[in-house]
């Protein structure tokens, strides 16, 4: 019998999931499966209205947006102004996507050196950043494309 690495419930070799605390089993069963494909449309910066440039103009450095261009959640902003911002379908995640397609802890979004990181937090579905399905850290840069299961979202670092 396996055993959640995260809390220790008893677990059944089929399981992809803790039924009890929802951590990610994918490392203990080998799962690597990817059910979400990367959205293939191009961003515009001429698509941006006039309140979310206006927001993106008014980042103080050291802070970040993200846009969400799709999704259930079309048109939110999220604001990237602490050292550890969790996203996830998991209701206390900082950045809160209500889909299934989401992992439960799916991506962290860390400060660090001037620059925000994104990590995949073993997902099921992974996380794609310009198309690319991500492996480990990675900076972003502005205009970078994040893509979280179905939620598609361009990020935008405060200027000088």
């Amino acid at each position: 019998m396996m055993h959640c690495p995260a809390c220790g419930h008893e677990l059944t070799e089929a399981a992809n999931f803790c039924p009890h605390c929802g951590a990610s089993l994918a490392k203990l069963s080998g799962d690597t499966t990817r059910v979400i494909p990367p959205v293939v449309e191009e961003f515009q910066f001429d698509d941006l209205d006039a309140a979310d440039a206006a927001a993106i103009e008014a980042l103080p450095q050291g802070s970040a947006l993200l846009l969400v261009l799709k999704g259930t959640q079309a048109g939110a902003r999220y604001l990237i102004d602490s050292d550890v911002i969790t996203a996830g379908r998991h209701p206390r995640c900082d950045i809160f996507l209500d889909d299934i397609t989401v992992s439960r802890h799916h991506a962290r979004f860390t400060r660090r050196d001037g620059q925000v990181w994104l990590t995949d937090e073993n997902s099921l579905n992974g996380t794609y950043v310009n198309r690319t399905l991500i492996d480990g850290e990675v900076a972003l840069r502005r205009g970078d494309e994040v893509q979280i299961g179905k939620f598609r979202m361009v990020f935008f670092a405060g200027q000088d």
